[in-house]
């Protein structure tokens, strides 16, 4: 099943008409945004640029972020006063708080034109042009998905690295998620839908692939077949041209030595591993209802690092969830320092209207969220700074971001991501002035390290041009069809051998 998109409405002075898309929250939410901007653009709708005030601006929400109403009711009434002189001008919300809150957000902003929820990505076109016929706002909230977001269009934002969604939804039911209310049951893709786009990317010269998912490492429980993700893995690794693979984020209850085992011999697949352990205390991951306790998890570490040795791990951990006491932070504490983290995403609980926990007794007074979050911060940067100081005298291959060094411009550097994910700030010694260029493949050594970063202040080693620094410098990223058939339940699809490759046809 594909989107039916409609003809775009003339812009200003006759032109196409042009867009923003605005994204909030994570990663699926960043690459459905993609797949907005590839549906605006195959109907007609060019990106506005950056200091124009566009004809269509999309809002692609999340309902898991802190204070994510506020952002939301705010933006738009930024926006109220654009619309108010620029006749025809189009506002549309879309995501998971859209999904949530469906027509409350025409009753705080009845100015918007359009709300689409989770389960509807591919109605957008539709529905803009519906407001614009009819001159009534249109609000569509479908409760089970529609088209996988995969069959879809996409316009990517980087010409070396991609997202590809390999499921949506989760079958997990931790009490302090939003999610599966809103992105429903965990779906699977058929394997072959999701190699053909691997294809498909590395022949546009994309390095790097992220395999997306809520649980990616439940993938193909639909199907029945416990093993598919590691035969996911190494089949993503035949694909030619592509040199990274990355995945997130996976469940401790679900991770199995033969994921390990593919990680380990699948020489594409980063030496990088994100796995939540939201809280180092037993007690309180099973109030939250996570499957696993402290022990397995460590475990599991263990393991990784025996078969990866060089493994960066990192995590996301929440503090002051209902009924933790002192002693149980101290145990996630504890926990942190065994698990010898680079990183970690650490938050501040707060209640999410819709959620078990947000009306379970013992609600931790919020002075003492953020003294935790303090002193749990203060660990994290700990580890994390004793795992950089570690990399010092290393010689590391980069893929060449843009935008990722913030002060680049001040100290002259460039910045890019190791193998293991770790960000590197390194100086462009010994190469021609601007010869480098995102998407360009580097070696160099790092001399020195901060719990965030890392420095390379050396000459660079080797230098690699390849097909996605040729695009950047052209200005241009991928833009792909759709991928598959639509909803992978139409039927039960035959697994295909995951030796096929890029370019195969659906399973």
């Amino acid at each position: 099943m594909t989107a039916v998109l409609p003809t775009a409405p003339t812009g200003r002075d006759g032109l196409a008409p042009t867009y923003r898309v605005r994204t909030y929250g994570c990663q699926m939410n960043v690459h459905d945004s993609e797949r907005l901007s590839g549906l605006l653009e195959q109907a007609g709708y060019t990106a506005a640029a950056e200091d124009a005030e566009p004809d269509l601006v999309v809002l692609n929400t999340c309902a898991v972020r802190e204070n994510a109403d506020n952002k939301l009711y705010g933006n738009l009434s930024h926006l109220a006063p654009v619309k108010a002189r620029r006749p025809g001008m189009q506002i549309a919300v879309g995501g998971c708080l859209a999904q949530k809150d469906r027509g409350e957000i025409l009753r705080r902003a009845p100015y918007v034109d359009v709300v689409f929820g989770t389960h509807n990505v591919g109605s957008l076109p539709v529905l803009l042009e519906r407001a614009r016929h009819n001159d009534e706002a249109q609000v569509e909230i479908l409760d089970a998905l529609e088209v996988f977001p995969s069959s879809l269009p996409a316009k990517r934002d980087s010409a070396s690295s991609a997202w590809v969604s390999i499921s949506v939804g989760c079958n997990n039911t931790c009490t302090f998620c939003i999610v599966p209310s809103l992105r429903g049951k965990e779906n699977d893709r058929r394997p072959g839908d999701i190699l053909a786009e691997v294809g498909m990317l590395a022949a546009e010269g994309v390095l790097e692939v992220t395999l997306l998912g809520q649980n990616v490492n439940s993938y193909g429980v639909e199907f029945g077949d416990r093993g598919a993700f590691a035969d996911l893995l190494r089949a993503c690794g035949r694909v030619d041209g592509i040199e990274r693979i990355r995945f997130t984020s996976p469940h401790p209850r679900d991770f199995t030595t033969d994921v390990i085992a593919a990680m380990a011999e699948t020489p594409q697949v980063c030496p990088q591993l994100h796995m939540p352990l939201q809280s180092g205390s037993d007690k309180v991951l099973k109030a939250m209802r996570r499957s696993y306790r402290s022990a397995r998890y460590l475990a599991i570490l263990d393991e990784v690092r025996a078969s990866i040795p060089d493994a960066a791990i990192t995590t996301d951990i929440i503090v002051g969830f209902p009924g933790e006491t002192e002693d149980d932070f101290e145990q996630t504490l504890d926990v942190v320092r065994r698990s010898r983290f680079s990183a970690a995403f650490t938050f501040q609980y707060s209640p999410r209207p819709g959620t078990p926990a947000a009306t379970m007794p013992d609600q931790v007074p919020p002075a003492v969220v953020a003294d935790r979050y303090r002193r749990l911060v203060a660990v994290v940067e700990e580890s994390a700074l004793a795992g950089n100081g570690a990399q010092i005298g290393r010689t590391v291959e980069l893929l060449v971001a843009a935008g990722e060094g913030r002060k680049d411009t001040a100290t002259r550097r460039m910045s890019g991501r190791a193998r293991d994910g770790r960000l590197v700030h390194f100086a462009p010694e010994g190469v021609a002035e601007g010869a480098i260029r995102p998407g360009d493949v580097v070696t160099t050594t790092i001399t020195a390290a901060a719990p965030h970063h890392l420095i390379a202040d050396g000459p660079v080693l080797s230098h690699r041009t390849t097909r996605a620094g040729d695009r950047w410098a052209q200005g241009i990223t991928p833009a792909t069809p759709g991928v598959g058939l639509g909803m992978p339940r139409i039927g039960r699809p035959a697994v295909q051998p995951m030796a096929t490759t890029g370019g195969c046809s659906a399973g």
